[in-house]
């Protein structure tokens, strides 16, 4: 075997090798990121729906179209020939009741619409 062909084989060997190599394995002592502490939910927007609890905005709109609870939070839905509203609750902290932190308003059509005139045309 030439000098030529024996390098070759070695590189292939080499490369076929380093293709079955796994990460790299972490030390036992090595400990994973401590996760960062919950953050309080704080809202961010400001209409008359927002702090309201689940049952309060039960009282005002009724049964919603949707009720989706996805994670930590919950969506209400409630829907008119007017306008589709969209409430999302979150506890403010650990251990509290849900309050709604979030929400929109849009026309059918899907136009935006204004949160605090579509609540009043949709309450009971």
């Amino acid at each position: 075997m030439t000098d030529n062909r024996r390098l070759a084989a070695i590189a292939g060997l080499a490369l076929t090798l380093g293709a079955c190599a796994g990460p790299a394995i972490p030390h036992p002592s090595a400990r994973p990121p401590a996760a960062p502490p919950p953050t309080a939910v704080r809202p961010v927007q400001n209409n008359a729906l927002i702090g309201s609890s689940v049952d309060a905005v039960g009282r005002m709109f009724g049964k919603p179209r949707l009720d989706v609870t996805e994670g930590a939070g919950r969506k209400l839905q409630f829907a008119g020939s007017r306008c589709v509203l969209d409430i999302y609750f979150y506890a403010p902290r650990a251990g509290a009741n849900p309050v709604a932190t979030h929400v929109d308003a849009r026309a059918p059509d899907g136009r935006n619409a204004e949160v605090n005139s579509c609540a009043e045309a949709l309450r009971r």
